[in-house]
């Protein structure tokens, strides 16, 4: 059976300063396929700063405020993704990381067993970093390199990355209209991963160098990562289902 990881972006799940209810569904819909087909499903999630506030309107330029809003939005967050996988019959379950327990083998190992018996009974363990204690992740990475760490650290074969960002591009696609995708990449440059962060919602705090950071690392711990888009899922539907690559792009290494 495959492992992976799908992670989910705040700028996917998130709309008009709410969760964008829809995309929810989409997405747990595809990941019930997914099982169907023999995968086991990780997903790490961002949306919870955007659903704390919906119910808590705090400025979302000062961290103190995200922590909190996502304090809020966590158990909001994981109902909303109960009630979806409960019209498949499918349990979820919420699982909360810290970023130094990768720096512990044995803590790593303890999450790790946790994870393999959630999935072992059918369970998707729902992941995201304990905002309101790490302040990481709300200012800089919004998921992506926490999803790879989980990718590596807990035995998954790829990582999804469902974004707004649909591909990866030789050249920014908003700027110049003959960019083109860049199906598979094998090599990211030492400029490319230092570029400047480009977050592209009010809920999110990542963007693409984030995601090149990420695929760098999966890379050379001898993992794949797949970047898609997360509004359109036909690409990430043909490609994990199907196993026909038409759009987004693969991180592999050549080895």
């Amino acid at each position: 059976m495959k492992r992976i990881v799908i992670k989910v972006g705040s700028h996917v799940l998130t709309e008009n300063g709410t969760v964008a209810r829809k995309r929810m569904l989409a997405l747990v819909e595809l990941i019930a396929e997914l099982k169907e087909c023999g995968y086991e499903v990780i997903l790490v999630s961002s949306g919870a700063v955007a659903a704390g506030y919906t119910k808590l309107p705090l400025k979302r330029d000062d961290v103190t405020n995200r922590q909190a809003l996502a304090a809020i939005g966590q158990p909001l967050l994981l109902r909303m993704y109960q009630n979806k996988f409960e019209i498949f019959e499918i349990l979820c379950s919420q699982v909360l990381l810290s970023a130094d327990i990768f720096d512990s083998q044995e803590h790593t190992q303890h999450a790790k067993n946790a994870i393999d018996r959630l999935l072992s009974h059918g369970v998707v363990p729902i992941i995201n970093e304990n905002d309101t204690v790490s302040i990481e992740e709300l200012v800089f990475g919004d998921n992506d390199r926490l999803s790879a760490h989980v990718a590596h650290y807990f035995d998954a074969q790829m990582l999804v990355i469902l974004s707004d960002i649909d591909a990866f591009y030789d050249k920014d696609p908003n700027r110049y209209t003959d960019a083109q995708v860049r199906k598979v990449v094998t090599e990211i440059s030492g400029e490319e991963l230092a570029a400047e962060y480009s977050p592209n919602n009010e809920f999110a705090t990542g963007g693409i160098v984030t995601k090149l950071q990420s695929a760098d690392f999966l890379m050379k711990h001898g993992r794949e990562m797949f970047l898609a888009s997360g509004f359109d899922l036909s690409d990430v539907r043909t490609f994990l289902i199907r196993r026909e690559h038409t759009g987004g792009t693969l991180f592999r290494s050549e080895q």
